[in-house]
This record gives structure tokens, sequence and C-alpha cells, in this order.
């Protein structure tokens, strides 16, 4: 711990707060240790209980990991963290490939006209724009998702949220996938739930380390259906059938949530898991194709938990505003969006295969079947993307994403030019041969 910094308090929640306030004023720092529950307890004259309780809020708030024989750290994205503080510094002048963002110049938002209903929404009337509710069950039916059942909420991490608390409880055990979206794991972490790790390739979440999971005791699955972040995946025909077929019997006790959040775009047909179990969530979002202040996503569902999700959000935001709803299905049927988001398809897709192809060719395997982003397997995460960065070129380290997995770097090509493959390819394989043997 910092020596610029003492825990203080006499209580769970004082002490708590405590370390709180040093995580955000910078007095510790991602990965930094917490001293001993019994060295605190000795320093504030306290019983160890109350600083083991301190330790439990820290980490139902996500601001703290529990890291085995290594004890008690700062979690690398801490919760009590604004997250813009926590990203790569990228030197003035490097090429920076570590956001996950879509290229601002394929975003169709401007080409939208608003079609709202001149009558006003108040109070006590329907969450759901009937605009989009139309829509939705057209566009859901026509993808083999079952739309009876509708939500909107503002995204997809709250519709996944909004799922996850609908039928768990601090505690329970959720299978996801590792490397996985690094927004989810934190998610996790400050609603006092514990990630089960399932490899994935490119194909999907593996049949056997789900069947493990399942040994364990999981009470929920998240499954991101294609552009899974950050490798790129998707859920191909067969895997989806042997999962379904795994899911199977299984109905009553595991809660089943798929993302796809990069429909449109994703460059992967879509090869649901809807309606494998009782209890499940579909969640497509609109901010990656849309433009990310496009805060809306559909949930699909089955109708506890649907109603569940409902019910949370008139307890809390009411709705998620029809304006946003009505323009949201305004660029969904927008001919010259439609085009634009085909043209955006179709370069990413381009971008992916180009550098895939190049790292290939200098003997470097890569991930990238889908989506924004390529997944490429390193040694020594810290020496390549030092090394990266030394060239010019900023990627994000695949730390903030992993659970067991070995080391890997995530390159987003949303932006990245033609001319821009080669040098960039030739980059990273000098970094990563220059620590060893590239892994896969």
């Amino acid at each position: 711990m910092p020596a610029q910094y003492r825990v203080t308090g006499t209580g769970a929640e004082s002490i708590a707060s405590s370390v709180e306030e040093a995580i955000s004023g910078g007095g510790l720092a991602p990965g930094d240790p917490l001293p001993p529950i019994r060295e605190v307890a000795g320093q504030l004259g306290v019983n160890p209980n109350t600083v083991a309780a301190a330790y439990r809020l820290l980490r139902d708030r996500g601001a703290v990991e529990t890291a085995g024989r290594r004890g008690t750290r700062v979690r690398y994205r801490p919760a009590t963290t604004p997250r813009s503080l926590l990203g790569l510094e990228v030197p003035v002048g490097a090429r920076d490939l570590s956001t996950g963002n879509p290229d601002p110049a394929l975003l169709p938002i401007t080409t939208a006209r608003l079609r709202s209903s001149s009558t006003p929404l108040l109070y006590g009337q329907s969450a759901m724009s009937s605009q989009l509710v139309h829509y939705a069950r057209a566009a859901l039916t026509a993808d083999a998702v079952p739309a009876d059942h509708l939500a909107v909420t503002s995204g997809a991490l709250d519709g996944i949220e909004r799922a996850l608390t609908a039928h768990l409880r601090p505690g329970d055990r959720v299978a996801v996938e590792d490397p996985g979206w690094a927004n989810l794991l934190d998610l996790l972490a400050a609603l006092g739930l514990t990630a089960e790790p399932v490899r994935v390739d490119d194909d999907g979440p593996l049949v056997a380390d789900l069947a493990r999971a399942l040994g364990r005791g999981v009470r929920a699955l998240v499954v991101t259906s294609r552009a899974q972040n950050p490798t790129g995946a998707a859920l191909s025909a067969h895997r989806a059938g042997a999962l379904r077929k795994l899911l199977a019997g299984r109905t009553e006790a595991l809660l089943l949530v798929e993302d796809d959040h990069c429909a449109g775009i994703a460059g992967a047909p879509l090869h649901t898991l809807a309606e494998s179990t009782a209890h499940w969530a579909f969640v497509r979002s609109a901010s990656k194709a849309y433009g990310p202040d496009l805060r809306v996503a559909l949930c699909a569902g089955d109708r506890r938990t649907v109603e569940r999700v409902q019910g949370r959000l008139s307890l809390g935001p009411g709705w998620v505003s029809h304006l946003l709803q009505d323009l949201a299905v305004s660029l969904w049927s927008d001919a010259a969006a439609s085009l634009l988001i085909r043209k955006a398809e179709r370069r990413y897709a381009d971008s992916r295969l180009r550098l895939c192809a190049a790292l290939a060719a200098r003997g470097i395997p890569a991930r990238g079947r889908s989506g924004l982003n390529v997944w490429i397997p390193v040694p020594d995460e810290t020496i390549a993307i030092t090394r990266l960065l030394n060239t010019g070129w900023a990627a994000a380290p695949g730390s903030r994403f992993r659970i067991a997995t070995p080391p890997g770097l995530r390159i987003t090509i949303a932006d990245l030019t033609v001319g821009e493959i080669d040098p960039l390819a030739d980059s990273i394989a000098e970094a990563v041969r220059i620590v060893g043997r590239p892994t896969v």
C-alpha cells in the first residue's frame, strides 16, 4: 500500500469509505494490495470481523477483488473510479486502436428524421413506444428470437444487469466468456456475483467448459451471439446446437442472457440460443452500430423475466425516453442509414480479414471472425504493449478481458485504413517476437 495512504474508520462502512476515497483520489492504484485484515484491525483498534466486513462491502461494490494467496487488491477497473481515468495512456501522435469504438464516419445518426408521436407521453402510459414494439417484433421474429414479451433498456449493459438482478442474488455464480467483455466483468463484481470462466474459440463458448461451469452450480450464463468482445467469436450453427443440447434439462435452474450488441455490423449471421432455458433474455443494442450516445436496447425474454425488468425500471427511471425509442426506429427504418450500416459492416469485415491475413503472413496467429476487434495472443502483454507504443500504436491489454486464459492484445480495426495494415502488422510481429515465440 502506498505510504501516503492509511486506512481510517471504526465501523465497516467508514473503513470501506476510507479505502474508496483512496482509490478515487489516486492514493490506491489498480492492482495495489490492501493490508491484511488483522493488521488493519490492530492499527484501528477494532475487531478483525469489522475489517473483514468492510472488505466484503468493497468487493460487493466492485472496488476490490480477492486474489487468492496475493490477498485483496484494488480491481484493475474499480467501480469507484471513473472509467475515463483508467484508460491506456496514449502518447501524443500515437495511433489509438485500443478503444473498441466504431468509426464515427460510419455512424448514421445524422441521417435520421425523428418520427415521434405528436401526443406528449405522460406518466402512467406505456413504457414502450408503439413504433418500437411493432419494429422489434418484426425484426426479432425474423431472426428466430421469440418477441412476445418485450422491454427497452438504456443500452446493452443496462439490459444485462436488469436481467441478472431479476433472478440472481449476491454470491451467485455466473458463467461468462473468457476472455470476455471487461464491462460485464466489472458489473458482476459490483453486483457481488462470481464470474465462472468459460473459454471461447471462433465458434463461441467451448461446450466442455460450459459443462464444467454447470457442474459448479452456476445460476446464469451470459453469451455474446456474435462480434464477441474481445476475440471476435460468433456462435456457429453447430456450436449453438451443441449448447442448446447441453442446456436442455436445466431450464428452471439457469438464466440465459444473450448479448447481440453488434447487430447490423457484426459481419456474421445470428444463431440464437433464445428459449433454451425457461428463464432467458435476449438483448440487442442500437449503440454500437448507430452511435454510442443512442442508449437504446431491445430486451426480449420469457414473461417472468421481462416483467421483472419492466417492474424494476418503473421503480427507477420509469422508462427509456420515447424520443430515443422513436429515433432508434427511424434509424432502423431509414434507407440511407441502412446503406451506411451495410457499408460499415463490409468495411469492418475487410479490415479484420486484411489484418489477420497480414499477421498470418508474418507467422502471428490472430482471431477476428466478426465485429470490431482482432485478438492477438502474446507471451507478455506489458512488453508487447510497450513496444507497440514505442512504434506509434496503442492496443488494449488483454488483462482487461481475461480471467484465466493466456495473455493477449485487442486491436480495434474500426477506422483502420488499408495503408495502415502492413505497418501495424510489422510492429505487432516485432513486439511479439522480441519477447519469445508467438503463442496460440
